[in-house]
């Protein structure tokens, strides 16, 4: 039997543009929710925006929107709908009335992205209890199509029976994944405990910046990285030794705006790296147009892990695909890496963070590294002599 390959998913991407948020600010959101969506498999093949003070309690966007968005689904034969913002289950079950295709939110396709990425026991489990609690509000509209069956008078209760019963899987599916979480959250505790008092180094930032190919770089080990989001689900641990100084560095998953909070629960023994950590080196992609908005996204979330204080370097990655616009409107030289040198990006408003160690680097093709190395073995090393004061004559 000759296996066929399963066609590739059309998709349309919906989002509002709130007051106060402009236009571009709006595409920027989804770009990345574009990048998910072909994360995802799928191919989006247009956007919808529409111009709402808030989103519509029955179908996110306004009637006259949803006929548009309908008569495209329907010339277009489109296979999901895909909203920027996360939708009630009354919502979702309208909407796919309405358009008549499979409807996600951006949740639900961040939560299929990490069950497509999660390789080890630890990962599965906290992706599948993020799915079950997103999952149990939204079992009415999974049972619409028997409403549609069996038309509703005398055959209520089968369907509300089926339905209650979900619920009691699903539940008794939560607290089992919680159980089984607090046991591996205590495992890594122990881990992290017989690690011993080396100092340890936690890489944050934004998904898709390049903290693999960092870690990879800093390490010399092969933890899997490629030019998709969350490319990296599980925790890597590697000790490092620049000079004569070791230490432990570890991976993280990679936040992300709008990162639902059953994730960010799910993954909280993840995420004690962070905590647990004595450093943080937070990456930011130069590259990419809004990242002083990512800066600001990863600054909130480690505010929330109760991280904020901590010592930090920043590094700003892939110099080497950064173009400098010229603020000048009659500068009509063209935009590309050759008209900013490294020595200007230490000029710029990026280096004058005075709370913060600031280091330019391309990952990929290794520039600057030894900068980067040695910030790095400085920063350590006064973390370490804290702790091991008679070490000092070692440095």
């Amino acid at each position: 039997m000759i296996e066929t390959e399963k066609p590739v998913e059309k998709a349309i991407l919906i989002a509002i543009n709130y007051p106060g948020q402009d236009e571009r600010e709006t595409e920027e959101y989804l770009d990345e929710l574009s990048f998910l969506t072909e994360t995802a498999g799928a191919i989006p093949v247009k956007r919808f925006i529409q111009k709402l003070d808030i989103a519509n309690s029955r179908t996110f966007v306004g009637s006259g929107k949803i006929e548009e968005i309908a008569h495209f689904v329907s010339e277009n034969k489109i296979d999901i709908a895909i909203f920027d913002d996360e939708l009630s289950p009354a919502q979702m079950r309208n909407l796919e009335d309405a358009l008549g295709c499979r409807i996600l939110d951006r949740t639900n396709l961040i939560l299929d992205i990490f069950a497509s990425r999660a390789r080890t026991a630890h990962a599965r489990t906290q992706v599948e209890l993020a799915q079950c609690q997103y999952l149990l509000p939204r079992l009415t509209g999974m049972w619409t199509h028997l409403e549609r069956q069996r038309g509703g008078i005398g055959l209520r209760g089968p369907g509300e029976t089926e339905i209650e019963t979900d619920r009691r899987v699903i539940k008794d599916r939560i607290s089992l994944l919680k159980l089984q979480l607090k046991k591996i959250d205590m495992q890594m505790a122990t881990q992290r405990k017989n690690r011993g008092k080396m100092v340890r180094v936690a890489l944050v930032g934004y998904t898709n910046v390049g903290k693999s190919t960092l870690m990879n770089l800093l390490s010399k080990s092969d933890v899997f990285a490629e030019n998709k989001l969350f490319a990296t689900l599980d925790t890597t641990v590697r000790k490092v030794v620049i000079g004569n100084l070791p230490f432990l560095l570890s991976d993280t998953v990679g936040f992300i705006r709008k990162l639902p909070t059953d994730l960010i629960e799910s993954f909280k023994s993840t995420l004690d790296e962070v905590r647990e950590s004595d450093l943080l080196i937070h990456i930011v992609d130069i590259s990419h147009t809004g990242f002083e908005e990512q800066i600001t996204v990863v600054n909130e979330t480690l505010k929330n892990l109760g991280s904020a204080e901590k010592p930090r370097i920043i590094i700003f990655n892939k110099i080497d695909s950064f173009s400098y616009m010229p603020k000048d409107e009659f500068d009509l030289t063209p935009a590309g890496k050759e008209n900013i040198s490294l020595d200007d990006l230490r000029k710029t408003w990026m280096a004058n963070d005075t709370s913060h160690p600031v280091v330019f680097i391309s990952a990929k093709t290794k520039e600057n590294i030894d900068e980067l190395k040695r910030v790095l073995f400085e920063e350590v090393k006064k973390i370490h002599i804290t702790r091991y004061p008679y070490n000092e004559f070692l440095f």
